[in-house]
């Protein structure tokens, strides 16, 4: 009799997985990132964009975010998925459920970038720019938006059944949750550094735009709708 792989083997596993998939892609999405931050200072041409959605960002606050990441980590997502054949179950369903769990992530990041001023203050120098980093990807994201995720996502994969979902709890927490902990590392950490050296008014906008290409990027590379 084969016995099944640890949970710790199995994390492992995962986080190499993790690794190999996603450093040559996020590689590419933080050159991505990097253009914009760059365009922003540097490329007087672009300042119209940017002070377009500079102006939405203003106006509208914390409706802005949730609508505007509703739309591009749910619903530009979502369409990939499905005219690609990826969604196979319950698609009006999971149309709602991306845009809902992106909406409520995008109210939940305005409200932390919100923090983050209080906490450190809006300056761009580098040791601000450190600190805003260390606590939204070892703090915020370690215990809010990754285990968020990760049990959204598993709820989804049972075909919201939660009667099913709580019997995955343990491989949740010892496996799944560390996994997109790490996977979020590999991207994030330099994406939201380029995030912070922004005003604030742009940081909103410039994390939909990373967002939306990293979840078409997973999305491409490790979803296997069932």
């Amino acid at each position: 009799m084969i016995s099944k792989p640890s949970n710790a083997a199995r994390l492992v596993s995962n986080i190499k997985a993790a690794i190999g998939a996603n450093l040559l892609p996020g590689l590419c999405l933080q050159l991505f990132a990097l253009t914009i931050g760059l365009s922003y200072f540097y490329w007087p041409a672009s300042q119209q964009t940017f002070q377009f959605f500079a102006d939405l960002k203003t106006e509208y606050g914390a409706l802005y975010a949730i609508i505007s990441t509703s739309i591009f980590g749910g619903l530009l997502p979502f369409l990939y998925l499905f005219l690609s054949g990826k969604i196979k179950f319950l698609a009006v369903t999971q149309l709602l459920f991306y845009i809902i769990i992106w909406a409520a992530l995008g109210g939940l990041i305005n409200g932390f970038y919100g923090l983050q001023i209080l906490l450190f203050g809006e300056g761009t120098d580098w040791l601000t720019i450190f600190k805003k980093t260390v606590f939204d990807q070892f703090v915020f994201s370690v215990f809010v938006t990754s285990p968020f995720i990760a049990l959204a996502f598993l709820w989804k994969d049972q075909q919201f059944n939660w009667q099913q979902t709580k019997m995955h709890f343990n491989d949740l927490i010892k496996v799944q949750i560390p996994t997109t902990i790490v996977t979020t590392w590999i991207i994030w950490i330099p994406a939201v550094s380029l995030i912070y050296m922004m005003p604030s008014n742009l940081q909103i906008p410039l994390f939909n735009l990373v967002l939306c290409f990293f979840v078409l990027i997973l999305a491409i590379l490790n979803v296997d709708e069932k």
